[in-house]
């Protein structure tokens, strides 16, 4: 169980990260009363936001990797996932987050803000800040697509075909105990990955413009999922 429990400190590492990213600033505006963000603190806060987030999304897909060659090779598990490509895997993930975050960050620094500089959120995200620049947004839209797309896609299909080839195995020779075995192993990443997944789609593919049902959402995989990480997976453990 070690390189599981490797990849669930790193997980749970994120999690805080990304928590402490929004939720002390947006307790002091709600203490002081005072919603406001300088420039740089703005900047700083969605480039750490993005770092997290992007970290997030590799872990689960490598997280997902790892149940599969439990399950579909588990007598070869100990080989296969051995320390040092946990190592890689994780210091893979870090790399590709902080050079997507620094990427659309840059991007939105060449951008003027001079007009109404009032953000319809709790925290710096990189589309209420767009939506408030007064110069061209086309090429950080079109970085958006692409490399958000591209790693978003990346993930997803990580994990979804992961999970595809684990319901083939367990479909060949179907059996209450295998079957149950299996929930047992993916339970807890799947209940992860379907809340964190399921409100971020919420607020970014479903939503036309922000309003409080997005931010509540976004309150949902910012703050409550990270929070519910640890309660998820300590209950398996």
């Amino acid at each position: 169980h070690e390189p599981m429990y490797h990849l669930l400190s790193h997980l749970a590492f994120s999690d805080l990260s990304l928590s402490s990213v929004t939720v002390p600033k947006m307790l002091m505006n709600m203490q002081t009363r005072q919603q406001s963000i300088s420039y740089v603190g703005c900047i700083s806060q969605l480039y750490f936001f993005l770092l997290f987030v992007g970290l997030d999304n590799f872990l689960l897909a490598v997280m997902a990797y790892d149940r599969y060659v439990a399950i579909c090779h588990p007598l070869h598990y100990t080989t296969i996932m051995r320390e040092g490509l946990c190592v890689l895997l994780v210091a893979g993930s870090c790399i590709l987050s902080c050079c997507s975050a620094l990427l659309h960050t840059l991007l939105l620094v060449r951008l003027s803000f001079c007009a109404d500089n009032a953000i319809i959120h709790y925290f710096c995200d990189l589309a209420a800040l767009l939506k408030l620049s007064c110069s061209d947004t086309f090429l950080n839209e079109l970085v958006i697509y692409t490399v958000g797309g591209m790693i978003t896609f990346l993930c997803i299909g990580v994990i979804l075909g992961s999970y595809i080839r684990i319901g083939a195995i367990i479909l060949r020779v179907p059996s209450t105990r295998r079957i149950y075995k299996a929930f047992s192993t993916c339970g807890s990443h799947l209940s992860v990955v379907s809340l964190y997944y399921g409100t971020a789609t919420g607020v970014y593919f479903f939503s036309s413009s922000w309003g409080s049902k997005d931010i509540i959402a976004s309150v949902m995989y910012t703050v409550v999922t990270p929070m519910l990480n640890p309660v998820i997976y300590g209950m398996k453990t």
